[in-house]
């Protein structure tokens, strides 16, 4: 007998009969002998619709009464698929995220988990029922429902596989695994068998839609080592662990693109110590997610900063910088027609060349780039918008991975 955690995105639970589905698959795992704790999470669909809503009645909601709202999508798919479990026989039980334990920080839609008590959990296992938890919420130390943000079900799932110390943790989504670029943007794109938990993070953060980022991290920090598959079809699916010797062998794993980003220009700040500081304090502050960043040499007493930020929180950037950057006597500018694409691959660690190789497969191709970020195993430039899925089809080609 195996302890199994499963996820379900919103795609396996878009409508009624896919919930039957779902539940059907359950039923035939936990025939087996099995022990099923399952996350899942709102319908396709649900959680867009009520952020529309929310942003229909006022155009900046707060963010805790986002996740009084945002919250609901779960708890309809969690009470569906339970009663869809005792239709057919199963013994199941819903759990909202502040049932199943998961207590988080105080921070409203992006929360980060700090604890869970896992003992309503065992003892619900122990009565041989199958656990149907909401995804992507907790409760804060105030008893206030938070959120952990988009794709915040894939962090719930891989947290309580830690908890209860599962032997098995897989998420299902609408894609058979982790591919080399996306399959609806460079055709040639192949499923790759496994992947180490670097390389899938910063796909994960460089735009790949598959797995939120936080999860990765949280799975490599506790060694959770899980399967991304769909629930379309019993394929076997990408394997994500520690990394191997025999990965590195493999100079680029795949290209992710990110067309959700938008470019922050700050122009003409005082150039003197602390300048930066009070400008991404002031970001911080807001909770704004800052990535690839650019600062020009000072001239003249002056300099500009250029940075990347989500495309959701361009109006939160603005308002936190406008009165630090007037002290500074400076600008703010947004630029949201741009993207990033990243390679990423852990052989970068021991070969050299992937820079030169992509910075010239873009020149061939007159893709500017604006801005260039690196770690050890990813090179990440911004471009044009509208070059992204060119320059990903043309590196996915450049790097070998059509093959």
């Amino acid at each position: 007998m195996a302890r199994i955690v499963q996820k379900y995105g919103g795609t396996s639970v878009g409508d009624v009969e896919r919930i039957k589905k779902v539940a059907e698959r359950i039923k035939a795992i936990r025939a087996e002998g099995n022990e099923l704790v399952v996350v899942v999470s709102a319908r396709a669909g649900v959680t867009n619709e009520l952020i529309a809503r929310a942003k229909a009645v006022c155009d900046l909601p707060s963010d805790r009464e986002l996740d009084q709202l945002l919250a609901i999508g779960e708890q309809e798919t969690i009470a569906l698929t339970a009663m869809a479990l005792h239709g057919i026989g199963v013994p199941a039980i819903s759990y909202t995220g502040a049932q199943a334990g998961i207590t988080t920080d105080t921070v409203h839609t992006k929360a980060k988990i700090k604890d869970i008590d896992a003992s309503a959990l065992e003892k619900d296992l122990s009565a041989g029922n199958v656990i149907i938890v909401a995804g992507f919420q907790g409760v804060n130390d105030e008893g206030q429902t938070t959120t952990l943000g988009r794709g915040g079900s894939d962090l719930t799932a891989i947290a309580l596989a830690a908890a209860i110390k599962a032997d098995k943790c897989e998420i299902y989504t609408d894609v058979d695994g982790v591919y080399t670029a996306d399959p609806r943007v460079v055709k040639t794109a192949r499923k790759i068998e496994e992947i180490s938990y670097d390389e899938m993070l910063e796909l994960a953060s460089s735009g790949s839609k598959v797995m939120q980022s936080r999860s990765v991290e949280f799975a490599a920090k506790y060694n959770v080592v899980f399967e991304v598959r769909s629930s379309f079809n019993h394929n076997p699916g990408t394997i994500v662990k520690a990394e191997v010797a025999s990965m590195e062998k493999v100079l680029v794993r795949g290209v992710a693109v990110d067309k959700d980003q938008a470019k922050v220009v700050v122009s003409n700040i005082t150039d003197k110590p602390g300048s930066a500081a009070r400008v991404f304090r002031a970001l911080a502050d807001a909770y704004v997610n800052v990535d690839m960043i650019v600062q020009n040499i000072g001239r003249a007493g002056v300099a500009n900063l250029t940075f990347t930020v989500p495309q959701t929180e361009t109006q939160k950037a603005v308002r936190a910088l406008e009165p630090i950057v007037k002290d500074l006597g400076g600008t703010v500018s947004i630029y949201e027609q741009v993207a990033k694409l990243a390679v990423v691959g852990v052989g970068m660690r021991t070969h050299s060349g992937v820079a030169a190789t992509l910075f010239q497969t873009l020149a061939d191709a007159g893709i500017n780039i604006q801005l260039i970020s690196t770690s050890e195993i990813k090179i990440a430039v911004v471009i044009a918008l509208d070059k992204a899925d060119e320059a990903a089809r043309l590196a996915h080609k450049a790097f070998g991975l059509d093959a």
